[in-house]
């Protein structure tokens, strides 16, 4: 099916991630690994802030790109070109984030746009569509190609004036998005948007247990070893807890959802929410190879201890978020949601008096208890649920 085919609402049927988009996720491996690597050792406030800034857009990015490929279901060769030319400029933005903020601002700022003028050629053919599913041809032209050569211009502003400028064409294309009206709602495929999101999800908690690995292989001790094992099964009860309610939960709502309503869980609990799920992982995944690296060490660093127990407190926040967004009460977020991100954010607090693996061991124990709290309800209303 191309992107000029009928626009009829389509069926729900099982769909899957094409090769194409795997092979593009690649892209996002080496993204996780230099933003990550961004936050090793003891990030202050400016390092939290250059993480968080060089992030958005790439994720952004993804997002918009992950809703095309969902939206038109499209392998020609005019679309692998266009998607492979995306992952060329995203490639160069990876290699720019080490000094982004500095001397190679405007390789990013250019890669970026670059990503614009492919999503223009993506979304272009919709202006053809039959109404009511047509695009009026002024959106793609002043969210794709009029943001692409502004952020190419952005290339020749100095710092610190180019990030501010990023921020705002940044702002600017979420305030178009946010009053858009979903005219290809009823082409979403909700099942396929869930495993999208989880595989980019998976990818984030590859870089932690890559960070994990390597930092093990640096930091040769016994010490060192039952810290690495300490985090694993922070990772595993994170992954676990994911998959089997937070993903299983959204592809339930979103696939209970229509029409525009479906549209507008996908763009908040896909587009925003997510950022801060995979951002939290990230963070952790710095805090701990640092955790791995200083096990020896009397504590962790502070920045080291708030890019670990802090991702794991926004973690639990951003889960908290979509979750309200659902429509579940905020009684019931709250009975997990307060501990999750309490819990982390005073093992931050405490850590000039916390070992190392005590601080891994603390914050595994609460990921243990959120998942087992998690499988008990899940049991519980699994018996009210049958007929």
């Amino acid at each position: 099916m191309s992107a000029l085919d009928a626009t009829a609402p389509r069926e729900r049927e099982s769909r899957h991630a094409a090769w194409l988009e795997l092979f593009f996720d690649l892209v996002f491996v080496a993204f996780a690994a230099q933003l990550s690597h961004g936050l090793h050792g003891d990030p202050g406030l400016l390092e939290f802030a250059v993480f968080l800034g060089l992030y958005f857009p790439p994720w952004w990015m993804w997002s918009n790109l992950m809703v095309s490929a969902n939206l038109f279901e499209d392998d020609s060769t005019r679309r692998r070109f266009l998607m492979l030319f995306a992952m060329l400029c995203l490639a160069a933005m990876a290699a720019a984030v080490p000094e982004a903020d500095s001397t190679r601002g405007a390789v990013y700022a250019l890669g970026y746009a670059g990503t614009r003028l492919v999503l223009l050629g993506l979304w272009w053919p919709a202006t053809r569509f039959p109404e009511p599913n047509r695009i009026p041809r002024w959106r793609p032209l002043s969210y794709c190609l009029a943001s692409g050569l502004l952020w190419a211009a952005s290339a020749a502003v100095p710092s610190p004036w180019q990030y501010i400028v990023w921020a705002v064409l940044i702002a600017a294309e979420m305030a178009l998005l946010l009053t858009a009206r979903g005219r290809l709602a009823g082409r979403l495929n909700t099942g396929h948007l869930v495993e999208r999101i989880g595989l980019f999800v998976i990818i984030v908690f590859g870089e932690s247990v890559l960070a994990l690995i390597t930092s093990t292989d640096h930091t040769w001790t016994a010490g060192a070893g039952v810290v690495a094992v300490l985090g694993f099964v922070l990772l595993a009860a994170l992954w676990w807890s994911y998959f089997d309610f937070g993903s299983a939960a959204a592809e339930q709502m979103l696939g209970r959802a229509e029409g525009v309503r479906a549209y507008l869980l996908a763009r908040d609990i896909g587009g925003f929410l997510h950022y801060f799920v995979t951002a939290g992982i990230l963070c952790m995944a710095a805090g701990l190879a640092t955790a791995v690296e200083e096990s020896g060490h009397a504590h962790l660093a502070r920045g080291a201890a708030w890019a670990l127990a802090g991702g794991l407190a926004l973690y639990h926040a951003a889960h908290a978020a979509i979750a309200l967004r659902f429509g579940r009460s905020a009684g019931a977020v709250a009975v997990w949601a307060v501990p999750g991100v309490v819990v982390p954010v005073a093992v931050a607090l405490a850590h000039e008096v916390l070992a190392p693996w005590l601080v891994v061991l603390l914050l595994a124990t609460e990921a243990i208890l959120h998942l087992l709290y998690a499988r008990t309800k899940a049991a519980r209303l699994r018996p009210s649920a049958a007929p």
